[in-house]
C-alpha cells in the first residue's frame, strides 16, 4: 500500500498540489534562515526528506541497475544544486521574485527548439518581466540573489529533464528516495562549512520535519508521479502558477509586499507560461 494515495492522484492535480506544498514550505524555510542560514536549512530539509522517503518507500539498493545509477546520480545532483541555490537566493530576495526568476528555466525548456513565432512572444514577455525586476541600481533587488535564482532555474530545467528520463526506467518512489540521498551529499558539505548546524534545536528540528514534508517528500513524489504520465515539456508548462502562488505565500506568511513593477513582472511570467500552455495544446490537437 506504500505510496498508493499519492500515486493514484492524476498528473495535473499532482503538479498543482506540489506547487502549493512547495511554496508553503518555502515560507517556513525563510523563517528558519536567521537561525540556521540558507545552506544549513537546505541540508536539514533535504536530509530529513531523504530519511522519510527511504523509510517510506524502502528502495532496494541491491536491485538498482548500473543504468539506473547513471540516471539517478545526475538527477540527485541537480536536485541538490537546485535547492541549495534557490535557498541562497531566497535569503536575499523576496519569495515571489525568487520563484519568478527561477521559473525562467522551466519556461525556456517549454519553448526550447520551437520554430513557431508565437513561442518567441512568450519568451519576450518573460524577458520584459525580468527587466522590470532586474537590479539596475544598488537600491533595487540584490544582484547576487537574482543571479542565484536564475541559476536555480537552470538546475530546475535539468531536474525536469533528468526526472522525466529516470521515471521511465525506475520506480518513482525509489528514484525520488535515492535521488534525495544523492542531493543530501551535495548540500551537506556547504552546511558543515557554514558552521550554523550547531544552532539546531528540537524546535528547529520540528520545523525542519514540516519543511521536509512540504517542500521535498510530498511534492517530489507528486512530481515524479506526474512525470510518469506527461512529457517534460508539458510538466514545465503546468508549473505556470508557481510564481503567483509564491508571491501570495510571501505576502500572507512573510509579509513581503512587492511593488507595482514586481507584481507586473510576475504577471508577465505567468501570462507567458499560460500562453505557452495554450499554444502547445493547440499544436498537439492539430497533430
Amino acid at each position: 500500500m506504500k505510496n498508493k494515495p499519492l500515486k493514484n492522484i492524476p498528473p495535473v492535480p499532482s503538479v498543482l498540489m506540489a506547487i502549493i506544498s512547495v511554496q508553503g514550505g518555502a515560507a517556513i524555510a525563510k523563517g528558519i534562515f536567521p537561525l540556521l542560514g540558507a545552506a544549513s536549512t537546505a541540508a536539514l530539509r533535504i536530509g530529513l526528506s531523504s530519511i522519510i522517503l527511504v523509510l517510506f518507500n524502502r528502495p532496494s539498493f541491491k536491485s538498482i541497475t548500473r543504468a539506473q545509477w547513471k540516471a539517478v546520480i545526475p538527477y540527485g545532483i541537480a536536485l541538490g544544486a537546485m535547492n541549495a541555490t534557490f535557498y541562497l537566493a531566497l535569503s536575499r530576495i523576496p519569495l515571489g521574485l525568487a520563484v519568478t526568476l527561477e521559473f525562467i528555466g522551466p519556461l525556456l525548456l517549454a519553448v526550447l527548439g520551437s520554430k513557431r513565432a508565437i513561442d518567441f512572444v512568450w519568451v519576450l514577455l518573460a524577458a520584459i518581466g525580468i527587466a522590470l525586476i532586474a537590479p539596475w541600481d544598488r537600491n533595487s533587488i540584490d544582484l547576487w540573489g537574482a543571479l542565484l535564482a536564475l541559476l536555480a532555474g537552470g538546475f530546475w530545467a535539468a531536474y525536469i529533464i533528468l526526472g522525466g528520463r529516470i521515471s521511465k526506467i525506475m520506480d518513482g518512489g525509489a528514484a525520488v528516495s535515492v535521488g534525495m540521498l544523492v542531493a543530501t551529499l551535495v548540500v551537506l558539505p556547504f552546511a558543515l562549512f557554514s558552521g550554523t548546524l550547531v544552532n539546531l534545536s528540537p524546535a528547529l528540528l520540528g520545523l525542519g520535519l514540516a519543511l521536509a514534508l512540504l517542500s521535498s517528500a510530498i511534492p517530489f513524489t507528486l512530481e515524479m508521479n506526474a512525470l510518469k504520465h506527461i512529457p517534460a515539456r508539458t510538466f514545465s508548462i503546468l508549473m505556470s502558477l508557481e510564481p503567483a502562488v509564491a508571491a501570495l505565500c510571501g505576502l500572507l506568511f512573510l509579509h513581503e509586499h512587492l511593488s507595482f513593477f514586481e507584481w507586473t513582472a510576475i504577471a508577465l511570467v505567468v501570462i507567458a507560461s499560460t500562453g505557452a500552455a495554450w499554444s502547445n495544446k493547440k499544436v498537439s490537437a492539430i497533430d
